[in-house]
């Protein structure tokens, strides 16, 4: 990209970083982050067999505070919030009709006190619906994504990694948080992932998590991008909002109904994703492999016997699958059906799935 079209892009703390290592840096969502270091097969292979480490600084962090935090919550996220300090939980975020704004996390600090970690893209809007919905309930909300950077540390060895660093890391559960003190900053660690492998996301103010970046260079490593990223999620079968979910599915059609809890207290869509499971819907995001060469894309029509029955959101080259996609197929397409995905006019055959293609060995 040409440095002279990057002034108005948001630039993370590791920027500077990124561009030193060899970063090669696009626009995403208006942010100025590296595509690619090596081959995103190197990156790929770092991060199946060992560890690789991600810049994800352009991640949301929103704190939500006050003696009705959880209700707040509960009322605005489909899924039912753990109040159990230290605990973190995926849901989404979904508007009266049941449509998906953003899939989250709420983690649990105190009884009165919760990060809640979002998407880079959904930060103003979330922020937004948050203070429109915050009617109410005596809660203090705080877009706070500026002040602090994230580095996504994963892959089988990334533990170990961490640990060097992160006393007691190696001890924590998945989906909890962990307050931390490093470089004489005060931060969070938090194990999630996004790449189907364990692995740890630290979050520290921009100084802090230069010095962590390096210190993890230095120990060897491997600086990882958005087209690494984008294959380890595809495998993983996780959901890209704003792809995937582009604010006209439910989490139902999105093939996330585990996160919808029907019989808590009421939430915001309740109401019209009792009335979609019901009723049904036509389509649901489904898994396909190619069982011939070919790579599938974004908007590529799925087809079965001469019908079309779908389109490709998410596809890509894995190097685990070969050819694999996630798209809206309709839901009576039988199990392990063959289909057709075209692909820049040729129709190549493949079989669905279901999803996760790849599932690992934690």
């Amino acid at each position: 990209m040409n440095p002279e079209n990057t002034e108005n892009l948001k630039k993370t703390p590791l920027c500077a970083a990124c561009l030193e290592a060899g970063g090669k840096m696009v626009d995403f969502h208006g942010w100025f982050l590296p595509v690619q270091f090596d081959s995103i097969l190197a990156e790929h292979k770092a991060v199946r067999e060992a560890a690789g480490m991600f810049d994800v600084s352009h991640m949301g962090q929103i704190w939500v505070e006050g003696k009705d935090t959880w209700k707040f919550l509960q009322y605005v996220n489909t899924n039912i919030i753990k109040r159990t300090q230290f605990k973190g939980t995926y849901s989404h975020i979904v508007d009266e009709k049941g449509h998906i704004i953003d899939d989250a996390i709420s983690f649990a600090l105190s009884p009165e006190k919760y990060l809640v970690v979002v998407n880079a893209a959904c930060i103003d809007k979330d922020v937004a619906w948050f203070h429109k919905n915050a009617a109410g309930f005596s809660v203090k909300i705080t877009n706070d994504s500026d002040n602090w950077g994230m580095i996504a540390l994963q892959g089988p060895k990334a533990i170990e990694y961490a640990a060097a660093l992160i006393p007691g890391v190696q001890d924590m559960a998945r989906f909890t948080i962990k307050k931390i003190e490093l470089f004489g900053a005060e931060g969070y660690v938090t194990r999630t992932g996004y790449t189907g492998e364990d692995g740890v996301e630290v979050m520290l103010p921009p100084r802090a998590i230069v010095h962590l970046w390096d210190e993890l260079k230095a120990a060897g490593v491997k600086p990882c991008g958005l087209g690494a990223r984008d294959v380890l999620r595809l495998e993983a079968g996780y959901l890209l909002n704003g792809v995937d979910a582009t604010g006209t599915q439910s989490p139902y059609e999105a093939n996330c109904g585990w996160v919808v809890k029907l019989d808590k207290d009421y939430f915001i869509g309740q109401d019209a994703l009792s009335a979609q499971k019901v009723k049904g819907y036509r389509q649901r995001l489904t898994g396909f492999v190619l069982t011939a060469p070919g790579v599938p894309r974004e908007g590529c029509k799925i087809f079965k016997d001469g019908k079309e029955v779908g389109r490709v959101t998410s596809g890509t080259f894995s190097p685990l699958f070969k050819g694999i996609a996630m798209g809206y197929a309709d839901t009576d397409l039988p199990e392990d059906a063959t289909v057709e995905i075209e692909i820049h006019g040729r129709l190549i055959p493949a079989k669905k799935v279901k999803t996760p293609f790849y599932q690992n060995r934690v």
